[in-house]
């Protein structure tokens, strides 16, 4: 996005600038302090660098600041050639050579948390481009208190060894690889999962697996989670015990797919779900991450898997509207497990005087197609509510940050809310707040919501409430077609000329209430709360139960 790039952009302009200013104080002034000064600043904006654009080529920039500080400790020690530095300067240019080369094949190395192993070398091999930052700068600083020579190769020929050491092991791994996969297989067998969550998204997509993990773990059988990127290892690691395992190549995931592996979930229509859709030994199942009307929610690559596990009959029906020939075995209906724990509201509450009221903002989207979001129009209709008394809990979608307008206008929203909470007293739920709160917990505490076209309805719908919808398309009489949900709500037009009949509608009269029932069975499935989630465990369970076993429990 553009705010994105304008980091980027800012960030390698600054590293760049300052390389360039340090290299050209120290070698044509004689401003050593100042040289050295501006060097130290050089290391800084380029470790800032490296967190904005992980992976960046810095090598230019970096023998730069090391030829700068070099030139300011010869001149600090004032004594003429000295063999020390020129020693250090070729281990130096060495390890600038030779980090990025390092950095790459660790980063092709399979990585693993919660399991009995540790590869130490493919996260050195990731941090050697810091560890090179950290010896300039304590270089810099041997420069500026003028100390021998001595030190500053000592210090090299350390960091030297390390990356050597690396270097070494790196090569035996991809050279000499161990007969059955290395240490991160070997333990996989131990473990004997019989089914994996294969995962692949965007930066800030863990909801995604987040939301299934306890049920998953609720099976009651040994799994693993594959990874295809490694910036969600950390996070996805901490929110179960079962092993989790990074993968960056196809030849990881052959040592990942350990034989005792029977099934795989999936919780996306990621472009590397390929990947693992090829090892045909296993049923693939698609779980998605939501049910919604939006279009992609009927896309056909479902087609791929062997099974499709669905909250109701209603997302059946969304593919056959979209034109989408999925044959019907391979759907299954299992109701969506995160909402048990929602409370329901069996009789309409009616004109309530201070309501609270979710409102749940979606993204734009990556096409113009899928861009449900109502943030461009939402001010006036926060500002009803507000006049309303209503109390509001805004939560927007985790991407919405992403497009620099989008995270504007969440911005002014959230002012607004803020501003109204300081001069009412009513409790506005917003920013890091709401983020905070699990959706569950936003339902429980909400009398009505109002959302985009997304899944938070679907979830809202298990709690028997009212909603609204927002129309953003301007399709009028057509939104309620292409999203059925929105037949049991309230639909808000998108330049909001219905909004006090629609307020009325959803926090007085709730003229809908009766049909929200019918419509909660056809998307959330008909099965009893009290032990909802069993449809979805139970279905999990076949599909990983040995062909023999299945065989004997059918009737003759």
């Amino acid at each position: 996005m553009r705010g994105d790039l304008v980091r980027k952009l800012a960030a390698r302009c600054l590293t760049t600038g300052l390389a360039v200013l340090a290299f050209v104080v120290l070698a044509l002034t004689g401003a050593t302090g100042w040289g050295l000064a501006l060097a130290v600043a050089a290391l800084a904006a380029s470790a800032a660098e490296q967190r904005i654009r992980p992976g960046a080529d810095l090598v230019a920039e970096t023998v730069l600041i090391a030829a700068a500080i070099l030139v300011g400790y010869s001149r600090r020690l004032d004594d003429g050639l000295n063999l020390a530095l020129v020693a250090t300067g070729l281990v130096l240019l060495g390890l600038v050579l030779l980090v990025g080369p390092l950095r790459t094949a660790g980063g092709l190395e399979i990585r693993a948390a919660n399991l009995p192993v540790r590869a130490w070398t493919p996260l050195i091999a990731d941090r050697l481009g810091t560890a090179l930052l950290g010896l300039l700068a304590v270089l810099a600083l041997a420069a500026a208190l003028a100390l021998p020579a001595g030190v500053a190769l000592a210090a090299s020929l350390l960091v030297g060894a390390g990356a050597g050491a690396v270097a070494l092991d790196l090569a035996r791994r991809r050279f000499r690889p161990r007969a059955g996969g290395g240490a991160v297989a070997a333990a996989l067998r131990r473990h004997q999962p019989e089914f994996l969550l294969y995962f692949s998204a965007p930066p800030g997509s863990e909801y995604q697996v987040t939301m299934w993990l306890p049920y998953l773990e609720r099976i009651g059988r040994p799994f693993l989670v594959v990874l295809r990127e490694p910036e969600f290892l950390t996070s996805i690691a901490a929110a179960t015990d079962a092993p989790v395992v990074y993968c960056p190549t196809l030849g990881a995931m052959d040592e990942a797919l350990v034989p005792s592996l029977r099934a795989a979930f999936y919780v996306n229509h990621g472009a590397k779900n390929s990947h693992c859709v090829r090892f045909t030994q296993l049923t693939h199942i698609q779980l998605h991450h939501g049910d919604s009307d939006k279009a992609p929610s009927a896309n056909p690559v479902s087609g791929i898997f062997d099974r499709i596990f669905v909250a109701g009959q209603a997302a059946i029906d969304r593919y056959a509207r979209a034109g989408v020939q999925i044959p019907a075995d391979k759907f299954v209906v299992v109701g969506r497990p995160q909402v048990e724990s929602i409370e329901v509201r069996p009789e309409p509450a009616r004109g309530l005087a201070h309501p609270t009221v979710l409102y749940t903002p979606t993204w734009t989207g990556h096409h113009a197609d899928a861009d449900y979001c109502s943030l461009p129009v939402a001010e006036s209709l926060l500002r009803r509510l507000l006049e309303r008394g209503a109390t509001v809990i805004l939560r927007a979608h985790p991407y919405t940050t992403q497009n620099p307008a989008s995270a504007r206008q969440l911005g002014r929203l959230t002012e607004l809310l803020v501003a109204d909470r300081a001069r009412t007293g009513r409790q506005h739920v917003v920013g890091a707040a709401a983020r905070e709160l699990s959706l569950t917990e936003c339902v429980n505490s909400a009398d009505a919501l109002v959302s985009d076209v997304s899944g938070v309805i679907s979830d809202f719908l298990y709690s028997g409430k009212p909603y609204a919808v927002t129309d953003m398309g301007d399709q009028g009489d057509r939104f309620v077609e292409r999203f059925p949900l929105a037949g049991s709500g309230y639909v808000l037009r998108r330049d909001m000329s219905n909004v006090d009949e629609v307020l009325t509608a959803l926090l007085d009269t709730d003229p809908l209430a009766e049909a929200r029932w019918a419509t909660r069975r056809r998307y959330l499935g008909d099965f009893p709360a009290e032990a909802y989630a069993e449809a979805f465990l139970s279905a999990a369970r076949r599909e990983l139960a040995p062909a023999e076993t299945l065989t004997a429990s059918t009737p003759a």
